[in-house]
């Protein structure tokens, strides 16, 4: 598909884009004249009265690395673009900013008092990069609309499920509960058990979250009724009831469930002292 050729007049009123052989043939002729070169844009050299030509629509496919641009007469494609982007090199330029402020503060300037009226940011405050696409592809939009007859513009709005595109069977409460969800359960049970299985007492071995009461049976994921365990005496108790796995084991069974229910004042107590102690 090759692009029309936009068309203004002399008082660069924008006229109905013609095919590129016709363009030929004005400029050949000597009625015309080459006005930009990209979008190429040719200007008449006379006035064109009673101009009322039909209206196109400009269309736009924002992306994260280029932006589609497309002006359509009906069903008809007259003009299409792709707009790059530079979002690397707005970042990189930022990074080699902030190297150069972070060693001018290293070395012996004199002492400037502390500014910070100037970090606030305003309502609607974009980064660099996405003010960017906004600009730059608002930028194309204004100038389309001085060469040729848009009458409206539509743009594709799309909003991606991130959770979805790394998780495609999520569904439900699992989107509240991020991807980090039960890392921190986990963490807390290995902290709990001693990073050792609670049947057979091994470490150095993987560990695997065990629900003392099966969920087959009514249990819960509840940290009282979870610990660690290692895969063989995991598959090895499968859905059986606690005191059924452990009946030659009464001791053991004993101090599995006293321990399941302690409380959790530890954890609370490492998570309102933490910030703290970083510090």
């Amino acid at each position: 598909m090759s692009n029309f050729v936009l068309v203004i007049d002399r008082e660069k009123t924008p006229l109905k884009p013609t095919h590129p052989a016709k363009a030929r043939k004005l400029l050949n002729a000597g009625l015309a004249l080459v006005y930009r070169r990209y979008p190429f844009t040719i200007i008449l050299k006379r006035k064109i009265n009673n101009v009322n030509p039909n209206k196109l629509q400009l269309k736009l496919d924002p992306g994260a690395k280029t932006t589609g641009i497309s002006l359509l007469n009906n069903d008809l494609v007259i003009f299409g673009a792709e707009l790059t982007h530079r979002v690397e090199q707005i970042k990189l330029r930022l990074l080699d900013r902030r190297a150069i402020r972070r060693s001018r503060r290293n070395r012996k300037t004199r002492y400037r008092q502390p500014r910070f009226l100037n970090r606030t940011r305003k309502k609607g405050w974009l980064a660099p990069s996405l003010e960017h696409r906004v600009l730059t592809t608002m930028t194309w939009v204004k100038r389309l609309i001085k060469l040729c007859p848009i009458g409206s513009v539509a743009t594709e709005l799309v909003r991606f499920d991130t959770q979805k595109m790394q998780n495609p069977e999520i569904s439900g409460i699992a989107y509240q509960q991020g991807t980090l969800y039960q890392y921190e359960v986990r963490e807390y049970l290995l902290e709990k058990w001693n990073r050792t299985c609670a049947y057979c007492g091994t470490k150095d071995v993987p560990l695997e979250v065990e629900h003392i009461v099966p969920k087959s049976r009514a249990g819960t994921n509840r940290v009282s009724n979870l610990c660690i365990a290692c895969v063989s005496c995991n598959q090895a108790k499968s859905n059986q009831d606690i005191k059924d796995f452990l009946a030659e084991k009464p001791d053991l069974l004993k101090g599995i469930l006293a321990q399941a229910k302690a409380p959790l004042s530890d954890a609370a107590a490492v998570n309102s002292t933490r910030w703290k102690l970083s510090t």
